[in-house]
Protein backbone atom coordinates (compact mmCIF):
# COMPACT_ATOMS: atom_id res chain seq x y z
CA UNK A 1 0.00 0.00 0.00
CA UNK A 2 1.57 3.20 -1.23
CA UNK A 3 0.31 6.56 -0.02
CA UNK A 4 1.56 10.13 -0.55
CA UNK A 5 5.00 10.80 0.97
CA UNK A 6 6.04 7.13 0.55
CA UNK A 7 9.57 6.60 -0.77
CA UNK A 8 10.09 4.01 -3.53
CA UNK A 9 13.03 2.44 -5.34
CA UNK A 10 13.32 2.66 -9.12
CA UNK A 11 13.30 -0.68 -10.94
CA UNK A 12 14.56 0.49 -14.34
CA UNK A 13 17.65 2.19 -15.78
CA UNK A 14 16.08 5.57 -16.52
CA UNK A 15 18.55 7.47 -14.34
CA UNK A 16 16.51 8.00 -11.18
CA UNK A 17 17.26 6.02 -8.03
CA UNK A 18 14.73 7.07 -5.37
CA UNK A 19 11.19 8.39 -5.83
CA UNK A 20 8.57 9.88 -3.53
CA UNK A 21 4.85 9.49 -4.20
CA UNK A 22 2.91 12.75 -4.51
CA UNK A 23 -0.49 11.69 -5.84
CA UNK A 24 -2.40 8.57 -6.84
CA UNK A 25 -3.94 8.68 -10.30
CA UNK A 26 -7.58 7.57 -10.39
CA UNK A 27 -10.42 8.69 -8.19
CA UNK A 28 -10.12 12.02 -6.42
CA UNK A 29 -9.91 10.87 -2.80
CA UNK A 30 -8.14 7.53 -3.02
CA UNK A 31 -5.83 6.99 -0.07
CA UNK A 32 -3.69 3.99 -1.07
CA UNK A 33 -2.19 2.60 -4.28
CA UNK A 34 -1.33 -1.04 -4.90
CA UNK A 35 0.61 -2.98 -7.53
CA UNK A 36 -0.14 -1.88 -11.14
CA UNK A 37 -1.49 1.56 -10.11
CA UNK A 38 -0.15 4.71 -11.76
CA UNK A 39 1.10 7.41 -9.40
CA UNK A 40 2.67 10.87 -9.70
CA UNK A 41 6.15 10.96 -8.17
CA UNK A 42 9.04 13.35 -7.63
CA UNK A 43 12.65 12.24 -8.09
CA UNK A 44 14.63 12.41 -4.83
CA UNK A 45 17.92 10.83 -5.99
CA UNK A 46 19.26 10.55 -9.53
CA UNK A 47 22.40 9.48 -11.36
CA UNK A 48 24.37 12.47 -12.70
CA UNK A 49 24.46 13.18 -16.46
CA UNK A 50 21.16 11.44 -17.19
CA UNK A 51 17.97 12.88 -18.75
CA UNK A 52 16.02 12.73 -15.46
CA UNK A 53 16.99 15.21 -12.75
CA UNK A 54 16.27 15.67 -9.06
CA UNK A 55 12.93 17.35 -8.20
CA UNK A 56 11.40 16.46 -11.58
CA UNK A 57 7.72 15.45 -11.40
CA UNK A 58 6.88 12.37 -13.48
CA UNK A 59 4.56 9.34 -13.61
CA UNK A 60 5.39 5.82 -12.48
CA UNK A 61 3.65 2.46 -12.20
CA UNK A 62 4.05 0.42 -9.01
CA UNK A 63 5.50 -3.06 -9.61
CA UNK A 64 6.48 -4.20 -6.08
CA UNK A 65 5.09 -3.47 -2.61
CA UNK A 66 5.87 -4.72 0.89
CA UNK A 67 2.13 -5.22 1.45
CA UNK A 68 1.11 -8.66 0.22
CA UNK A 69 -0.91 -9.20 -2.96
CA UNK A 70 -3.61 -11.88 -2.71
CA UNK A 71 -4.66 -13.77 -5.83
CA UNK A 72 -7.92 -15.58 -6.47
CA UNK A 73 -6.24 -18.98 -6.29
CA UNK A 74 -5.04 -18.32 -2.72
CA UNK A 75 -1.44 -17.40 -3.53
CA UNK A 76 0.06 -14.50 -1.57
CA UNK A 77 2.97 -12.50 -3.06
CA UNK A 78 5.07 -10.19 -0.86
CA UNK A 79 8.27 -8.29 -1.72
CA UNK A 80 11.05 -6.82 0.38
CA UNK A 81 10.80 -3.28 -1.01
CA UNK A 82 8.50 -0.80 -2.66
CA UNK A 83 9.50 -0.25 -6.30
CA UNK A 84 8.16 1.52 -9.36
CA UNK A 85 8.97 1.88 -13.07
CA UNK A 86 9.04 5.36 -14.58
CA UNK A 87 6.66 5.70 -17.55
CA UNK A 88 5.69 8.39 -20.06
CA UNK A 89 2.18 9.67 -20.78
CA UNK A 90 1.40 6.69 -23.06
CA UNK A 91 2.42 4.13 -20.43
CA UNK A 92 5.73 3.06 -22.03
CA UNK A 93 8.76 2.75 -19.72
CA UNK A 94 11.46 5.42 -20.05
CA UNK A 95 14.27 2.96 -19.38
CA UNK A 96 15.39 0.02 -21.50
CA UNK A 97 15.79 -2.54 -18.69
CA UNK A 98 13.68 -3.67 -15.73
CA UNK A 99 15.36 -4.98 -12.57
CA UNK A 100 13.77 -7.66 -10.40
CA UNK A 101 10.65 -9.75 -10.78
CA UNK A 102 7.17 -8.42 -11.49
CA UNK A 103 3.65 -9.85 -11.23
CA UNK A 104 1.61 -11.10 -14.17
CA UNK A 105 -1.30 -8.74 -13.35
CA UNK A 106 0.58 -5.99 -15.22
CA UNK A 107 -0.01 -7.86 -18.49
CA UNK A 108 -3.78 -7.63 -18.07
CA UNK A 109 -3.62 -3.85 -17.54
CA UNK A 110 -1.85 -3.03 -20.85
CA UNK A 111 1.67 -2.70 -19.42
CA UNK A 112 2.92 -5.36 -21.84
CA UNK A 113 6.10 -3.44 -22.66
CA UNK A 114 7.13 -3.57 -18.99
CA UNK A 115 6.32 -7.28 -18.82
CA UNK A 116 8.40 -8.00 -21.93
CA UNK A 117 11.45 -6.20 -20.47
CA UNK A 118 11.29 -7.95 -17.09
CA UNK A 119 13.66 -10.86 -16.41
CA UNK A 120 11.04 -12.88 -14.52
CA UNK A 121 7.25 -12.74 -14.17
CA UNK A 122 5.47 -14.33 -11.20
Amino acid sequence: MIQPQTHLNVANNSGAQKLMCIRIIGTSNRQYANISDVIVVVIKEAVPNMPLEISEVIRAVIIRTCKELKRDNGMIIRYDDNAAVIIDQEGNPKGTRIFGVIVQELRQLNFTKIVSLAPEVL
